[in-house]
């Protein structure tokens, strides 16, 4: 997380609902054959708790239950160059969002897995409306328990959980203007509505 404390995210809530809307993070485990990153859709499940599932094949799988992991799950991000802010002496930069979750993993039992899975499918096919929703019900009998044996699944206990916001807020209300223009025009309109935000 970056260090100024002018861009610390300590509104857990806020957090917790930001890693819900991601719902694609990167976890990170110390492995005795070294560092392993896996890639992982999540769940948040509680105020302290999220879970996850990886395949078995995963190079991290075999040692994640009882394992401490960090989780990092990023946002909207941009290059914002100096010249938008219309002042002399300033440096190029980058303006991001993201959370960090750390904690320690339990495997979930198959009853649990089914669960996460089903909540999974319900939480992203409910954002494809009106398409109709898809749940498991619709795969030929015995394709989905054939297919649960490939993966396992985790819940992530949080005891700390950190984010960064930083948008700029340091910057003159002129300054950031010419930022959020000079961002809108690149494209990045998503870090534009985000720094806009954070300065009403």
């Amino acid at each position: 997380m970056h260090p100024d404390r002018r861009f610390a995210w300590l509104d857990e809530k806020a957090m917790l609902d930001f890693i819900a809307a991601r719902a694609f993070c990167s976890i990170f485990a110390a492995q005795s054959d070294g560092a392993a990153v896996i890639h992982v859709p999540v769940v948040v499940t509680g105020p302290r708790s999220l879970r996850f599932h990886i395949s078995r094949s995963n190079r991290g799988a075999a040692s994640l239950d009882g394992a401490r992991l960090l989780l990092s799950c990023a946002g909207p991000d941009a290059y914002v160059s100096p010249d938008w802010y219309g002042t002399d002496d300033q440096v190029p930069t980058w303006n991001y969002v993201a959370v960090e979750a750390e904690g320690e993993a339990r495997r979930l039992e198959d009853a649990e897995l089914i669960r996460l899975l089903d909540d999974l499918g319900a939480i992203h096919e409910a954002r494809l409306a009106p398409k109709p929703v898809w749940t498991r019900e619709k795969m030929s009998p015995g394709r989905f328990e054939a297919m649960l044996n490939a993966i396992n699944g985790y819940e992530l206990r949080i005891d700390a959980l950190r984010g960064t916001r930083k948008l700029g807020q340091h910057k003159s209300d002129r300054e950031m203007a010419g930022a959020i223009a000079g961002l809108r025009e690149a494209g990045h309109t998503e870090i534009a509505d985000l720094m806009r935000s954070s300065k009403q």
